[in-house]
């Protein structure tokens, strides 16, 4: 058990020492009762967020806002969120309820250039901050491979950029947990696959990991030492491990989800609106002494109760992304058996806006919403404000313009006029290696490009280095290579369930020249037709350069057959610099969204 982590009696963190604001309206909790306890009892807090994303910053534009119960309210940034944390310690602590914080994974990856130039050490640095105890890891947690995930578990300084701010970097004071997360050649997990920790004497087993598809979402060049095995078995095994040490009362962190149904308005943040999603049958698969499921991945809130192995009822909550929310979870002990007896959960919402008292929010000149200096936790800002100095010139040098907002939310066919921009940018990159046709994956076009975002003082339209780097944030490389017209429609095919190995369905974003169509009710392997570039049919036997992020080339997001091409070129730099080099050209117009069409 080398790699069991236990920690020691908990200790209660104190309140907010800063005046803030009423606490937030109280949302309607999901809650679970097990039967009376059969002795003394012990009641406790757990609070929790998930797919934080180095979201330092309060987010911007589309993203400012949580929308849930029909309103929108302006919300995030790390000194907000530790601002609600610490009052929501100091609201448990007054009912006496020590607090354990937790995560959910995703800390880090696909983070802003405020973190990413840092190697995410900010977000970690922050993570200590606010208190964070205990998180499993997420597939991002894997971005720049296995290696670097341990750096930034234990500390010490980058193997190429060293120590960048002059600080030495000692690592996650909270502990990282990656149960399914296995060494292929010691057979153990890389790091602790459970904590216990002790809430007024009463032990609490956290188990961690993420989602078994990890491997096709993730550059596989960084995970070619370890396996990820399946949750159910894994979460159960940990579980029985736990029991053996007299621990029954278990929770269960991991980086995998569902979402609430679509409604109007949109479902409240602690609802549970129709839910579905992988969560659903795997909490069913579950112990029964797995009685909270803290969950995330899919960037979507829910408090719900789903039927474990036993018929009985599982907690299952997430936050929805960027520090946006906080789950409070609120339970109570039963001494005699170490079992929950009690569990209530809720979602809160991180505010950080300024109330116009016509309840709205005031929004300065250019429409942007104004932040509350009355909730800023100035630790935290400090922290967040060295290394906000430290990119500014960086962040902030611009680089291009744009006519409008070009935003990524996809249409009916799968096609956004960023994915469209973004593929056009790449395919001017590699034109003079011969690059005919770009493909990008919509999983990495990360944020809106917002004509009116400021971040450096700019004006309308401008864009800003760290703005670009936002929207794509990897540093994946940009790769050419030669694919036969038959190996461009299979590409194309495995967009699909039920072709190549395919599980989930993700339309690529497609450059200037090359026109679809694909059909939903076509059998896997027939549904897209009509495959041409620039008018001319592909021809089956002929060869086209087709530029994709390496991400891709290597065959993550289940695009084996892009690991077919041969000849692959490299271009120098990364993905975003393609991006500012295609916005420098500017100003450049919303893509049309019309190059991919459906069929019924």
């Amino acid at each position: 058990m080398a790699a069991l982590a236990v920690a020691g009696a908990l200790v209660a963190i104190p309140g907010a020492g800063t005046a803030a604001a009423a606490p937030p309206a109280e949302f309607t909790p999901v809650s679970a009762a097990y039967g009376p306890p059969k002795g003394p009892t012990v009641k406790g807090q757990f609070l929790s967020y998930n797919d934080f994303h180095g979201a330092i910053d309060p987010p911007t534009g589309s993203g400012a806002v949580v929308n849930a119960s029909g309103t929108s309210t302006p919300a995030g940034g790390v000194e907000y969120l530790a601002t609600f944390l610490k009052r929501l310690r100091a609201e448990a602590k007054a009912e006496g309820r020590p607090t354990i914080t937790a995560g959910a994974g995703d800390l880090i990856g696909g983070t802003p250039l405020v973190s990413a130039a840092f190697h995410d050490e900010p977000t970690i640095e922050l993570m200590n901050e606010v208190g964070l105890q205990v998180s499993s890891v997420g597939n991002h947690e894997f971005d720049e491979g296995v290696a670097e995930l341990i750096r930034i578990q234990r500390g010490g300084c980058h193997p190429v950029d060293g120590c960048q701010d002059s600080d030495p970097y000692r690592g996650a004071r909270f502990t990282y947990l990656a149960a399914n997360t296995v060494d292929k050649k010691t057979g153990l997990p890389i790091l602790p696959p459970i904590e216990i920790r002790h809430v007024d004497g009463v032990p609490v087993g956290f188990i961690g990991m993420t989602l078994e598809g990890t491997p096709g979402i993730v550059n596989p060049a960084g995970i070619t030492g370890v396996r990820f095995t399946d949750e159910i078995e894994t979460a159960n095994k940990w579980s029985n491990v736990l029991k053996l040490f007299g621990v029954k009362a278990q929770v269960l962190l991991l980086h995998e989800g569902g979402s609430q149904a679509t409604a109007t308005p949109t479902p409240g943040v602690s609802d549970c609106n129709g839910f579905s999603g992988p969560l659903v049958p795997i909490v069913a698969g579950l112990n029964p002494e797995i009685s909270v499921v803290i969950s995330g991945h899919t960037h979507r809130f829910y408090s719900c109760k789903l039927p474990n192995s036993k018929g009985a009822d599982t907690v299952v909550t997430s936050a929805g992304s960027n520090g946006q929310l906080i789950t409070d979870i609120d339970y109570t002990l039963d001494r005699r058996t170490g079992r929950f007896s009690e569990i209530t959960a809720k979602n809160v919402i991180v505010e950080n806006g300024v109330p116009d008292g016509k309840g709205g929010w005031v929004r300065d000149a250019a429409g942007a919403y104004a932040k509350n200096p009355d909730t800023v936790d100035a630790a935290a800002k400090k922290v967040a404000d060295k290394y906000r100095t430290a990119v500014a010139p960086i962040a902030n040098r611009l680089v291009g313009s744009i006519s409008a907002d070009i935003v990524r939310t996809a249409g009916p066919a799968g096609e956004s006029p960023l994915g469209d921009v973004i593929a056009d940018a790449q395919l001017a990159y590699t034109r003079s290696v011969g690059a005919q046709i770009a493909l990008m994956n919509p999983g990495g076009v990360r944020a809106d490009l917002d004509a009116d975002q400021s971040s450096g003082g700019e004006t309308y339209g401008q864009v800003t280095y760290g703005e670009a780097f936002t929207v794509q944030p990897f540093n994946n490389l940009v790769v050419t290579q030669t694919l036969t017209g038959a190996q461009l429609k299979n590409v194309l095919e495995q967009q699909f369930v039920g072709f190549g190995g395919q599980t989930t369905q993700r339309i690529l974003q497609v450059s200037d020249g090359l026109t679809y169509t694909w059909s939903a009710s076509a059998a896997p392997g027939s549904k897209v037709s009509a495959l041409t570039l620039n008018g001319t049919p592909i021809d089956p036997a002929a060869n086209y350069l087709v530029t994709t992020n390496d991400f891709l080339a290597n065959g993550g997001d289940g695009f084996s057959n892009l690991t077919l091409g041969t000849g692959r070129i490299t271009a120098p730099g990364f993905d975003v610099d393609a991006l500012v080099a295609h916005l420098a050209t500017g100003p450049i117009a919303p893509g049309p969204a019309n190059r991919i069409s459906t069929a019924p």
